[in-house]
């Protein structure tokens, strides 16, 4: 059973979604342009061994999108403010992409609170854009059937027919007010972070790195940045995935992820 709510951070209303009753927690960490759902496919299995938190992140999804500048640095103040909120006690994390980069950044300032860490395909390393990208950021820009279907087509990396409801949540959720400026603004914040390298060499929690080999929005050949900077680092390399393994394979992934966490 997966349950939606809402809490407040600094005034601003937050949607996430709770599912399992282990007294070991497990947050997950949506990508640019994402929510919660994209979660869809592995929480009924994460769950029945953990407590699953999945935040829609401020400005994605159904939370509030103030009007502000959407820095790597604010993204990891409000993570912090959401853990605390909820009085989560050293949780574990897993996070997709820009999740992966939030919740690396994080974790680097924040060791005595996490337990285990788990990035997929993060952002971080990579400065230059792709074309999956572009086509990504275009569909976001003018959110329609056609350019968001291309999009992810584009991001699985497999050609394959996506679902429709990926596609068309995804357009839903752009065309809400401040979406398109959230969206842009988290760009531009990524764009001139800091680099990351530094903070990666304080991380000591285990960490997990999963990327899909087919990954054509932050290709693969970057995982060598993270796994070459973060102290205990496992990599475990998803053939014929592209950008969300836990969407295109969601058993496997999800069996690799379980696996990394209970090991001693």
């Amino acid at each position: 059973m997966v349950e939606e709510k809402f809490l407040q951070v600094d005034g601003h209303k937050i949607r996430y979604v709770e599912s399992g009753n282990s007294e070991n927690t497990l947050i997950l960490v949506h990508g640019l342009g994402a929510s919660s759902e994209r979660w869809n496919h592995v929480i009924p299995i994460l769950s029945k061994y953990y407590h699953v938190i999945v935040p829609d992140l401020i400005g994605f999804g159904h939370s509030d999108k103030p009007t502000t500048d959407y820095t790597i640095d604010f993204f990891v103040d409000f993570l912090d403010k959401f853990i605390t909120i909820l009085e989560i006690k050293l949780p574990s994390i897993v996070g997709s992409s820009l999740g992966g980069q939030i919740s690396a950044e994080y974790t680097s300032t924040h060791i005595e609170k996490i337990n285990k860490l788990v990035l997929v395909s993060p952002s971080g390393i990579m400065k230059q854009s792709t074309p999956a990208l572009d086509a990504y950021i275009m569909a976001a820009m003018y959110p329609n059937k056609i350019s968001a279907r291309k999009a992810f087509e584009m991001m699985e990396g497999s050609g394959e027919h996506v679902d429709e409801e990926i596609v068309s949540g995804f357009i839903q959720r752009m065309q809400m007010t401040n979406a398109k400026l959230s969206f842009m603004s988290t760009i531009l914040g990524l764009k001139n972070s800091k680099p990351i390298k530094t903070k990666l060499e304080s991380i000591s929690s285990p960490t997990l790195l999963i990327w899909g080999t087919n990954d054509p929005v932050i290709p693969i050949i970057h995982a060598k940045g993270f796994t070459s900077s973060i102290q205990n680092c496992t990599f475990n390399e998803m053939s014929e995935c592209g950008h969300t393994p836990y969407v295109q394979e969601p058993k496997k992934f999800a069996s690799i992820v379980l696996e990394f966490l209970t090991q001693q």
